[in-house]
């Protein structure tokens, strides 16, 4: 990224992240799921939704040949304007929705045809904006609920969380439900790395914060991606977002309009005046 203010994002520490090839739990799901090895193309980013079309169930198409991709231990973010098909693009690389023509690849493998919950085992994590959370239990109980899959030792990762979120190891006892709105995707995101996941991805993560929690939040996202875990990330604060980006993809109805690097994109007259208020 040009211009890069977190030069020390290139020091890697895969201590949050699970190891390349380590396998993640033992589910069922994941042993009964057929995988084809398919090769993606040469030098080709580490996880990829190449040229997908595709909608929900029967209706039409929502994602017109759109591509979205991210790198080993980058940040990319997608932003547009409302209706531009921002989440359903994440939910396609997720496979929450049917992509009809392309393919999702992740470390070069062909991932189409996989159920959400297996492509979790595979080392993909979702955070939606909404909902994700279990409000009822306490803020430890629900980072519990995440390592869902795993059979070894967890405490190392909950302490891991605990220092990326040093406000959770406080709170680590009171009911998720009580906390703030900044506090609870703390609780969304620890949740989601005791995955160990090697894909993070966002949707709306900053939504209905106050703008001090989403500088911190963001902190905290380029945290993530300093240790080798790519980060794919859905946000309607579009400037702030494309400053900590690697990559930028602006979409619009379905499309991909403009896609480079985050500094290149804040600095391109165009999207400047269409999409980030001049």
């Amino acid at each position: 990224m040009t211009n890069d203010p977190y030069p020390s994002r290139g020091n890697k520490d895969a201590s949050i992240g699970k190891n390349p090839g380590q396998p993640i739990g033992n589910s069922a799901e994941m042993q009964k799921t057929p995988h084809v090895d398919t090769a993606g193309k040469p030098g080709e980013p580490f996880l990829i939704g190449d040229t997908m079309s595709g909608g929900y169930g029967k209706g039409p198409d929502i994602l017109h040949d759109c591509t979205i991709a991210v790198n080993e231990g980058e940040i990319a973010v997608i932003v547009g304007p409302n209706g531009a098909g921002k989440s359903t693009a994440m939910k396609a690389v997720f496979g929450m929705l049917d992509v009809r023509q392309g393919a999702v690849r992740l470390n070069g493998r062909d991932i189409t045809k996989l159920t959400p919950q297996a492509r979790v085992a595979e080392g993909m994590a979702f955070v939606p904006q909404t909902s994700n959370i279990f409000t009822s239990m306490t803020v430890e109980e629900n980072l519990e609920m995440g390592a869902f899959l795993r059979r070894d030792d967890i405490q190392k990762t909950i302490e891991q969380v605990y220092e990326l979120f040093p406000i959770l190891r406080e709170k680590r006892n009171q009911a998720a439900g009580e906390l703030s709105g900044g506090q609870r995707q703390q609780v969304a995101v620890g949740r989601a790395l005791m995955t160990q996941p090697k894909v993070l991805m966002l949707d709306e993560p900053t939504a209905g914060v106050s703008p001090i929690v989403m500088d911190e939040l963001f902190d905290r996202i380029i945290e993530v991606a300093r240790t080798g875990i790519s980060i794919l990330m859905v946000e309607q604060n579009a400037r702030q977002a494309l400053a900590i980006a690697d990559k930028g993809y602006v979409l619009v109805q379905g499309r991909n309009r403009f896609t480079d690097t985050g500094a290149a994109l804040l600095a391109d007259p165009e999207v400047r005046k269409s999409f980030l208020g001049g």
